[in-house]
């Protein structure tokens, strides 16, 4: 065991290593000298076992000698309206117990359960004429099925008596056009890389359990929650100058009106969680993009290309 309660452990078993997330914790899990088992149903660089969850006999092998599993594989959001309720219950939260129960039979000593912030919900509304701070404190009000199966999933994870778990509710980290990924990365995204981060750390961690939301590094103070909501684009310029001239300069707007924070303060705490690549990262990508694709001028400047 090293210092700060945490400990390296051997091979991990990652589902859903097909996908966004999954591939990205894969990668950074061999990065950090693991062997890692990725279990997916579609083939990848990073599956060593192509496999539905909701068959059993095909992953259940790979627990063997495994002392952590990760689980990123669940239908998504966007499934919502498109996949049967039904197929909801049965891969998020059905699958999920029987990954679970396979676990623990096995000897598994610590399991990640990749979740949302999308579980908050309805209670992502602001109803004060403020921001919505989103802490781990804040009620879960559930939308959809997306939300009512993820919720589901981290209770049946959080219940095991076992093994450790934790449950990681991560932000908004897909790709999206530039301007908006900008925008959100002000309070509501994060960087894949961060989130894979996050992932090595809850593996490592020997103590870490129940739920922690992962978002971007953003300055906000739950003081400045009326402002973000009334008038952000007077306080983005005055607390983070240089992004408010990003954004001008590449003639993107600010956000007229921040309706949440994701606020990250426990998982720095528990398990030293430190996001990287924020707003900032984001709009040196898009100047040094702009500046190569305007010729040889624009590669004499001070920009940082990322």
């Amino acid at each position: 065991m090293r210092a700060g309660g945490v400990v390296r452990v051997g091979r991990v078993v990652v589902t859903g290593s097909a996908g966004l997330v999954g591939s990205a914790v894969v990668r950074l899990l061999r990065e950090s000298g693991r062997a890692v088992v990725g279990v997916d149903r579609v083939a990848s660089p990073d599956t060593s076992v192509v496999a539905d969850l909701r068959d059993g006999a095909a992953w259940r092998g790979a627990l063997a000698g495994a002392e952590a599993v990760v689980h990123a594989a669940a239908l998504h959001a966007p499934h919502v309206g498109v996949r049967p309720d039904a197929e909801f219950h049965a891969v998020n939260v059905v699958a999920t117990g029987e990954l679970l129960a396979a676990a623990e039979a096995a000897g598994v000593r610590r399991f990640v359960l990749t979740s949302s912030t999308s579980v908050y919900g309805h209670a992502l509304v602001p109803s004060d004429g403020a921001a919505v701070w989103v802490t781990e404190e804040l009620d879960p009000r559930p939308r959809d099925v997306y939300d009512e199966t993820k919720l589901a999933a981290e209770r049946l994870v959080l219940g095991s008596t076992a093994l450790t778990a934790v449950c990681l509710r991560i932000a908004r980290c897909f790709p999206e056009p530039p301007p908006l990924l900008a925008r959100h990365r002000l309070y509501r995204g994060v960087d894949l890389a961060d989130v894979a981060r996050a992932h090595l750390l809850a593996v490592e961690s020997a103590t870490a359990t129940g739920v922690l939301n992962i978002a971007g590094p953003y300055p906000w103070r739950a003081g400045d929650r009326a402002r973000l909501h009334q008038d952000p684009a007077a306080l983005i310029s005055e607390r983070m100058p240089e992004a408010a001239a990003g954004f001008d300069r590449l003639g993107w707007d600010l956000p007229s009106s921040v309706d949440r924070v994701y606020v990250s303060e426990r998982a720095a705490s528990v398990l030293g969680y430190r996001p990287l690549r924020g707003v900032a990262e984001v709009l040196a990508d898009a100047i040094g993009r702009e500046s190569l694709s305007s010729g040889p001028a624009g590669l004499q400047t001070d920009d940082h290309v990322n």
